[in-house]
């Protein structure tokens, strides 16, 4: 009889992956539902950086549950259309800095995408209703943008480290 502890090692690699890809797109929706009564404050930015350095390419996987269970929830607006490249987006930033090893550095990067987040909500708005409508989009939630904008900065700088090395040590252990 095998260890529970050990179940996820005797599977094979792409067994692991797909449960893995479900089980934090999974985790992802969680993290977003349980701060969902914050306006724009969230732990996805943070998570989705940590698993694109951890699990590199593995993570559009990933993002590909958590989008679907997002509409699924939510509903396929034109909002929900943004998430297709705005999560996507954020792991490719994410690998053009892989090297970054500081902390702050990855708290200023989350801020920023946090800050950039309605601007790029608002490209379907512009291509479905014109300046008009993407420029009101945007304009109206910058508010929003930047409590984003500061959730994403105070939880990165606080949650890297730690997430990083949790995510490190449960890689090691899979690939063991």
């Amino acid at each position: 009889m095998r260890s529970s502890s050990r179940w996820a090692t005797n599977l094979p690699r792409k067994t692991r992956d797909i449960a893995l890809a479900g089980a934090f797109g999974a985790l992802l929706f969680v993290a977003q539902v349980a701060l969902s009564f914050l306006p724009n404050i969230e732990l996805v930015s943070i998570l989705v950086i940590v698993y694109t350095l951890v699990f590199q390419g593995q993570v559009i996987w990933t993002l590909g549950v958590f989008i679907l269970l997002e509409g699924l929830v939510y509903g396929f607006g034109t909002w929900w259309v943004s998430y297709l490249y705005l999560w996507p987006a954020l792991a490719g930033l994410t690998w053009l800095f892989r090297n970054m090893q500081s902390s702050l550095g990855w708290a200023i990067l989350a801020a920023a995408y946090g800050l950039g987040f309605g601007a790029l909500c608002a490209i379907p708005y512009l291509l479905t209703g014109g300046w008009t409508a993407g420029l009101s989009y945007w304009v109206s939630g910058i508010p929003f943008d930047l409590a984003h904008c500061g959730g994403n900065f105070v939880a990165a700088l606080a949650l890297y480290r730690p997430l990083r090395g949790a995510l490190t040590r449960l890689q090691t252990a899979l690939l063991a």
